[in-house]
């Protein structure tokens, strides 16, 4: 049967129809900033202060776009008679995202919370070199990072939470065990009625 004449332009237009009466969806980006989910893979943020330097991010990345330099530097020891320690100090930090594939590998494998993701994505430069971003840059997207969600109400507490929270209640027992048996004031008699006074002796 041949088709009748007119029909596909008619069936276009139909679908123009029934598009015009609906609600757009578009956009008007940039104008209009769009509504970014929580969990959005931007870019990634560095916290400077978590950074022990020990490699493992730099080491998982299939990409091999993360640059790490440092130096070790010499502690004190703490106390008299103690040893002095060695530590890394960060030097460089920096991640070309010309080369990154925003797999998150670097930040699940760090064990220090280092590194977090962003959801700002208006980072696009005219020279693939300025992709590099330095830890002077990563910090700045620290700002960016949204706070984590909040926790549920009937979930179970971690257990670094309840560990830490058990060591501070015993502590603060024993301050308060070492207060109490100390006396009042120097000079104050003790259960014998004798005044406690330095340097005496007991006596048979």
């Amino acid at each position: 049967m041949a088709p009748v004449p007119g029909s596909g332009l008619a069936k276009g237009l139909a679908v123009t129809l029934r598009t015009m009466t609906k609600k757009t969806v578009t956009v008007q980006y940039p104008d209009a900033q769009p509504e970014l989910p929580p969990r959005t893979r931007g870019v990634i943020g560095l916290f400077e202060e978590n950074c022990t330097v020990c490699m493992l991010c730099a080491r998982e990345c299939p990409d091999w776009c993360i640059y790490i330099d440092s130096h070790k530097e010499t502690v004190p020891a703490a106390t008299p008679g103690g040893r002095d320690r060695s530590r890394n100090v960060l030097d460089r930090f920096a991640i070309d995202f010309a080369l990154c594939m925003y797999c998150g590998i670097c930040i699940e494998v760090c064990p220090f919370d280092a590194l977090f993701w962003s959801p700002e994505f208006e980072y696009a430069e005219t020279d693939i070199r300025d992709l590099t971003h330095e830890r002077d840059k990563l910090r700045e997207w620290m700002w960016t990072v949204p706070a984590p969600p909040a926790l549920d109400p009937g979930a179970e507490e971690p257990k670094e939470l309840a560990a830490a929270r058990k060591a501070a209640d015993k502590l603060a027992a024993q301050q308060q065990a070492d207060q109490s048996e100390k006396p009042d004031r120097p000079g104050q008699a003790d259960q014998s009625g004798q005044p406690d006074r330095p340097g005496q002796e007991d006596r048979p």
